[in-house]
């Protein structure tokens, strides 16, 4: 079930919203939240739900065996949930991947062995609810928060449907106090407030994301005969369809959840305004990026045991996180060359500084657009094909689509570079306004009603 399609509108939101809040009872409320996020993950595979059912109650009791085991066998409360987890989501996410390799490899070798991948269907959302799953047990581990008693409290977080296909990756220390108080939640003031952010998320996938991406799927299908205009209309709208896509899920995300008396992170802060590349990693993805940095780069030494040391964590950091969003050496390679960026920003961080604010911006820009070559690309020759249209000239003519793909683009670099972000805005729901924003849902909805509801990029990691 997608939040831009007519069935979660118009029949899951209403029902789980109005029950929700005619139960007053907290426990009643996280087993009603439980029961809908699982219904809301069942659409897509229903047999999936026992996946996560299992992690959920491996990790539940993990959790309560650190209340009441001794010290020395705490580390066996901490390893093994882990562990179970991450061998789950190994497998279906890299089994083939590493069988596939491990083939390639063998060939290059000389060695031709026949091995045939497994019929795996990868679970949505299963990289970000093992991330809850994973981060509640080493929380608990160090102590940062107690593991709750109350099964249907750990659950509908687990399962908690605003955010359980594509983040934000949210800890439970984050809202464990909404979550407390959910019996108490204001109704009025949260509704304003989360429907605000659910139909500026809503704006931004819908009429922005879907209108560009559009024109430049068809385009990228034929990548081999694009024009080096064409190429670099594709890539900046790849870069801002990725963009307005994700921020509007989270933004979405944080709205249901505003909805429902839980308060979700922030999840992007206009990262295409950074002024150097640690700088966009501090604004893109800051669930996930402050998840690597507390529970891998840190852990690891960060930067206190010496200058090689940081680059070596940083480095094995990223290649971690871009492996993390799929399985395929692309995405790899898109975490390496981020961690290479990070630490040149750091070698050059005092030659950096002393230039030109907007420079440092458009090179930032610059250099995060080149990335996302290799993040949309589905191979290295794909990659290397439209690096080449991008920087050898390649004749050709626009076609009237891109034209309007200029004018959306337009609209989208205004509004990602300059304009405030959504958590930037009041949220108040002054008359001029309201009108702007019932005219601007409605055309989402005419939109959605016309045709099949788009999925979400971040779903398929």
């Amino acid at each position: 079930m997608l939040f831009n399609s007519v069935h979660f509108l118009f029949i899951f939101l209403p029902i789980t919203y109005f029950v929700f809040w005619r139960l007053r009872n907290k426990n009643h409320r996280y087993v009603w939240l439980t029961i809908t996020g699982y219904v809301f993950y069942g659409t897509w595979n229903y047999k999936f739900c026992a996946l996560m059912a299992f992690s959920t109650v491996v990790s539940f009791t993990a959790g309560l065996a650190m209340l009441r085991v001794e010290p020395r066998w705490r580390k066996l409360c901490l390893v093994l949930p882990i562990t179970v987890d991450l061998l789950l989501l190994g497998f279906f996410k890299y089994f083939n991947f590493g069988l596939l390799t491990v083939a390639r490899v063998v060939a290059w070798l000389h060695h031709p062995m026949q091995l045939h991948p497994l019929d795996i269907i990868l679970p949505v959302g299963i990289s970000f609810y093992t991330f809850h799953t994973i981060t509640y047990i080493v929380d608990s581990y160090r102590g940062t928060i107690t593991p709750t008693r109350n099964f249907f409290e750990f659950a509908c977080y687990v399962c908690l449907f605003p955010q359980l296909v594509a983040g934000p990756i949210v800890r439970f220390r984050q809202i464990e106090a909404d979550l407390e108080n959910l019996g108490q939640a204001e109704r009025v003031r949260n509704l304003n407030r989360g429907w605000s952010f659910f139909v500026i998320g809503m704006m931004k996938k819908v009429l922005l994301a879907d209108s560009i991406a559009a024109v430049i799927n068809p385009a990228l299908a034929d990548y081999a005969h694009l024009s080096t205009l064409k190429a670099w209309l594709c890539v900046l709208g790849y870069t801002y369809q990725l963009y307005f896509d994700f921020s509007g899920y989270s933004d979405m995300a944080v709205g249901l959840g505003y909805m429902f008396g839980v308060k979700l992170p922030q999840n992007f802060n206009s990262p295409y305004k950074a002024i150097d590349i640690s700088d966009f990693w501090r604004r893109w993805h800051i669930s996930l990026s402050t998840c690597l940095r507390d529970y891998l780069y840190i852990p690891m030494g960060g930067s206190r045991l010496g200058t090689w040391e940081t680059y070596r964590n940083l480095l094995i950091t990223m290649l971690l996180g871009g492996l993390w969003h799929g399985a395929n050496w692309t995405f790899v390679f898109w975490g390496g060359y981020h961690g290479v960026l990070l630490a040149l920003n750091r070698v050059f961080n005092d030659v950096y500084e002393r230039m030109n604010v907007n420079i440092r911006r458009l090179a930032t820009f610059f250099m995060v657009v080149i990335g996302w070559v290799f993040f949309r690309a589905s191979n290295f020759s794909m990659a290397a094909t439209i690096l080449n249209r991008m920087f050898v000239y390649h004749k050709g003519t626009l076609m009237p689509a891109m034209v309007g793909l200029v004018l959306a683009l337009a609209i989208a670099g205004i509004i990602a570079h300059f304009a405030p972000n959504t958590f930037e805005l009041q949220h108040e729901w002054r008359p001029a306004l309201t009108g702007a924003f019932a005219l601007a849902y409605l055309a989402c909805l005419v939109v959605i009603a016309g045709g099949s509801a788009s999925p979400f990029l971040y779903f398929q990691f």
